[in-house]
């Protein structure tokens, strides 16, 4: 499914987000309870919106945040000491 260069905003699911990165080549493996994680905890992450019961993203915010984000897989933070403030 080509992505459109013009128009509104293409809102999907949680689970047909994980879905269609792991498809586009953007990320290796996601989850739709990862996302779920990320949109939880980070502030940076693409405003979600409520569809009833589910929650949805639109998939042209969405990209460029995986795309640009670094992967912490197995990364035990609760071992590092806090950062230092400046």
């Amino acid at each position: 499914m080509p992505e459109a260069d013009e128009g509104g905003p293409e809102m999907m699911s949680f689970r047909e987000l994980a879905r269609r990165l792991v498809a586009d080549g953007v990320v290796p493996r996601m989850s739709n309870q990862r996302i779920s994680q990320l949109a939880r905890e980070d502030p940076d992450f693409p405003k979600v919106v409520r569809i009833g019961r589910s929650h949805a993203v639109d998939y042209r915010a969405a990209r460029p945040y995986f795309a640009g984000r670094k992967s912490r897989q197995g990364q035990r933070t609760d071992l590092k000491p806090p950062a230092a403030e400046a």
